[in-house]
């Protein structure tokens, strides 16, 4: 493919440059990211990756960003809790990652970095399972779930407060971990950063780690895994 080529699969408007090139270079089509934007200015966004490909996922929304998108796309999945709006192409494909995705919460105050991350693993063509406010200060919620954790190909751990909860799930399991930080916490919890420091500090092997709240980031990391295993 030339430089010509490319430059036509880029779709020019006057606030932004759409990259319908996205799929052939990173397998996924170009995502909204609506922090920023008007809400006008993300239905029209959504509406020229639906009319190239039949389907669009908007992260980040507001309150005023997911309103615009619900009345423009009716049919459109709104997940407020994760300020995440997809609208999948139809018919719905069906899955093509070899396993699943299981995303983990300490608590029901992560589940914000969670929905996001679950609702873009599916986006992205993965069966998704949950686990939900099983963190470390009532570790006996986790450990009745040991077969959903061996059952998962790719595990997201998201977790704020002291961020340990991705240790004790990469010591049960021989998958990949994806850790995500979370910025819940009381003071000393620094916005997420002690989270983080635990997290990249974590005596469990095979655990990796994804920014503050970055669940679109760990979901995308968790889809390649998925979609490159043997």
């Amino acid at each position: 493919m030339t430089t010509d080529d490319v430059a036509r699969l880029i779709e020019r408007l006057s606030f932004a440059s759409l990259d319908h090139f996205r799929p052939q270079t990173q397998g996924q089509q170009e995502v909204i990211f609506c922090a920023g934007k008007t809400p006008g200015q993300v239905v029209e966004i959504a509406e020229r990756l639906v009319a190239a490909t039949g389907h669009f996922l908007a992260t980040r929304t507001d309150p005023d960003q997911l309103e615009a998108l619900r009345t423009r796309f009716p049919t459109a999945e709104v997940n407020p809790i994760g300020r995440i709006v997809h609208l999948a192409p139809d018919p719905t494909p069906e899955p093509t990652g070899r396993g699943v995705v299981l995303v983990v919460t300490a608590g029901t105050s992560d589940l914000p970095v969670a929905e996001e991350a679950a609702v873009t693993a599916r986006a992205f063509r993965n069966r998704v399972e949950r686990l939900t406010d099983v963190g470390v200060a009532g570790i006996h919620r986790l450990l009745t779930q040991t077969d959903a954790l061996r059952r998962a190909a790719v595990i997201i751990v998201v977790a704020g407060m002291d961020g340990a909860l991705p240790s004790v799930v990469g010591g049960l399991v021989r998958v990949p971990v994806i850790a995500v930080p979370t910025s819940v916490g009381y003071g000393a919890s620094f916005g997420g950063v002690a989270a983080l420091l635990t997290m990249l500090n974590s005596c469990a092997s095979g655990v990796t780690v994804v920014n503050i709240d970055n669940g679109f980031g760990a979901a995308a990391a968790a889809s390649r895994i998925n979609h490159n295993q043997a």
